[in-house]
């Protein structure tokens, strides 16, 4: 599933993405305390693959980190590969290309190498709110419910523009996938969705192998951070099993986590604001994980019951009509 590129003066292993090869060690920019820093950091410290969303607010920053870094570094805009998200209040038609154009002047850029839709369910646009709630503190769904083929078909014009090399999916299940499969000109390059040992989602990973389109795992280390934990959930990083597959290979428990991705052929983007984990989370390429590791690993998520358990369950959304994904 993978092979070295000669990404200019760099070996980056990749994996396809569409027309394009995606670097499978990203960086993820959702709620960086520093996002110039951090993008910053991330991109001396080698990777070469950015994943960003208008709804991390950090667009402006992240561009500024791009316009320092490719006007003052040794490393071309080329070089990297850029994701952006289409948020939920842009999926009329022809709010799509508006929405791009915002992020593409946010973020400093003339392209962007990957586009996605970033959830299948869309919000009443023009409240002034990327989240819009009624007076009960319901989500305000889009009153005029445009379809996921109308929000795709936008997409497949910034293509044609070249305002994005590739398009795809965030966050969407099978069913979904095949509603835009359907009526689409240009299948989807890729699809991001969490992914952990804790959720490991293998029926739509076996999905997107068998449909050729990319899997990228967000929230690779199962969000340990989040506010909202449950005492009684599990963290990964403390697992027992992780922490002996670490000893095995002389590495830490998070490198175990994000290369358990990189060995099923997917591309994962690990985030963090500090410096030495930026670096620890990137250098996961020096060791592979054996067929007892997986094996391990992909039991895991029994340990928190048949199905393991989501952590972005979103359950705000859970009268969209797409419910649930």
């Amino acid at each position: 599933h993978y092979y070295i590129t000669n990404n200019l003066r760099m070996s980056i292993l990749t994996i396809k993405c569409g027309v394009s090869q995606m670097p499978v060690v990203g960086f993820g920019t959702s709620k960086t305390s520093d996002p110039q820093g951090a993008v910053e950091m991330a991109l001396n410290t080698g990777y070469r693959h950015i994943d960003c969303a208008h709804v991390y607010r950090n667009e402006v920053e992240i561009g500024r980190a791009f316009s320092k870094t490719f006007n003052t570094c040794d490393i071309k805009r080329e070089e990297v590969f850029i994701t952006s998200k289409l948020w939920s209040t842009s999926h009329r038609g022809s709010h799509v290309e508006p929405a791009c154009d915002k992020t593409l002047s946010d973020l400093q850029l003339d392209y962007l190498d990957l586009y996605l839709i970033h959830w299948p369910v869309a919000f009443e646009p023009g409240k002034g709110s990327l989240n819009p709630m009624d007076d009960n503190n319901v989500r305000l769904m889009d009153t005029q419910s445009p379809s996921l083929s109308e929000t795709w078909t936008a997409m497949e014009k910034l293509v044609e523009s070249g305002k994005c090399i590739n398009i795809g999916l965030s966050n969407f299940n099978i069913q979904q996938i095949k509603e835009v499969l359907k009526n689409a000109t240009i299948k989807p390059a890729c699809l991001q969705v969490e992914s952990h040992p804790l959720f490991p989602n293998l029926e739509l990973l076996e999905f997107c192998k068998n449909n050729d389109i990319a899997f990228v795992s967000y929230s690779p280390l199962g969000a340990p951070g989040r506010s909202w934990k449950k005492e009684d959930q599990l963290d990964l990083l403390d697992d027992e099993d992780v922490l002996k597959i670490a000893q095995k290979h002389d590495v830490t428990a998070g490198q175990v986590l994000i290369r358990y991705q990189v060995d099923k052929g997917n591309a994962v983007i690990p985030k963090s604001s500090s410096q030495s984990r930026i670096t620890e989370n990137f250098n996961v390429l020096g060791f592979s994980l054996d067929s007892t590791d997986m094996g391990c690993l992909n039991k895991l998520h029994k340990k928190a019951g048949p199905n393991g358990y989501r952590v972005y369950l979103c359950p705000d959304f859970k009268h969209a009509l797409p419910f649930s994904f």
